[in-house]
């Protein structure tokens, strides 16, 4: 261990004495009467000392003033350093920072409020371009145009009828397709089983239906391959009115639950009697099919 190192660990005793100016320049930046008494101190180096002062707000609990002075070497007079508000062992701290796309949470978007989504977002993935000259593969591309007006090259009354630059724009906004990104199968899925997990077949009210909804009058249907497996419920006296509903959801409010046949009960049992039957171990002499006579005198069963 060098002799430097064991310097820096013992506390410089000009630098450990300098308590009052340690206290004052607390007090010049902390509020008054929020430094406590005198902690502890520490040596960070060379002449180099820190002081820790309690800290009596309220509202810092566990937290302590740390006020650093030195002194220059060969000299007498210590000088302030920095005066910072540090936490203890047993502080009161924050919770960690958590960014805002992982804090927030369905129902936090207010009127005004923008969430603006990531370019790298895995629920989107890239829609129309906007392009009006059509893609090579397109069987309207002017590459597949070539192509099949050379294959009926011999027919002369047939010809391929390319549209025009600027109607795939059209079709596109008319299509509901002209959007910079559209939803991608893992967007598409994961909204799938949220919705499920609020309106679908494990839910309470759906295990207590009558039926479920993909035979209710009351449904909706939607296109696109979400239709496969979700509607719109229209049932204004039922809980899902006007929500996205599996169609393996219910409820008691099924259009056809008041001609659904009840399920089966078994009737109750009969009993015609309460009491006991008696059962003898010995018949009496005068029953049975063998006469009296010819049995033995001891009674039947093992010697």
């Amino acid at each position: 261990m060098s002799a430097a190192t064991t310097r820096s660990r013992t506390p410089d005793r000009l630098c450990a004495e300098a308590v009052d100016l340690a206290r004052t320049a607390a007090e010049e930046i902390a509020a008054p009467g929020v430094v406590g008494e005198h902690v502890s101190v520490i040596a960070e180096g060379d002449r180099v000392v820190t002081h820790f002062f309690e800290c009596t707000d309220p509202g810092y609990r566990g937290w302590r003033w740390a006020v650093t002075v030195t002194r220059a070497s060969r000299a007498k007079n210590v000088t302030l350093d920095e005066a910072v508000l540090l936490p203890g062992s047993d502080a009161l701290l924050a919770p960690e920072w958590v960014p805002w796309s992982e804090r927030l949470r369905p129902g936090d978007l207010g009127p005004g409020d923008l969430l603006p989504t990531d370019a790298d977002d895995l629920r989107l993935e890239p829609g129309y371009s906007g392009e009006d000259a059509p893609p090579p593969n397109s069987p309207v591309s002017h590459e597949m145009a070539e192509l099949v007006e050379a294959e009926d090259a011999d027919v002369t009354d047939r010809r391929t009828v390319v549209p025009a630059r600027g109607s795939i724009t059209a079709v596109a906004e008319e299509l509901g397709m002209r959007r910079a990104r559209v939803l991608s199968r893992y967007g598409l899925h994961t909204a799938a089983d949220r919705w499920d997990e609020g309106y679908g077949a494990k839910t309470p009210m759906a295990q207590a239906a009558p039926a479920s909804c993909v035979s209710c009058g009351f449904l909706v249907a939607i296109g696109g391959s979400l239709g496969q497996a979700f509607g719109i419920c229209a049932n204004e006296f039922g809980p899902a009115d006007g929500h996205l509903v599996s169609l393996s959801y219910g409820c008691g409010g099924h259009s056809e639950a008041a001609v659904m046949p009840k399920p089966l009960r078994p009737a109750p049992p009969v009993l015609d009697s309460m009491a006991a039957d008696e059962f003898p171990l010995r018949p009496a002499p005068d029953t049975g099919s063998v006469p009296t006579a010819d049995l033995p005198a001891a009674d039947l069963g093992h010697s």
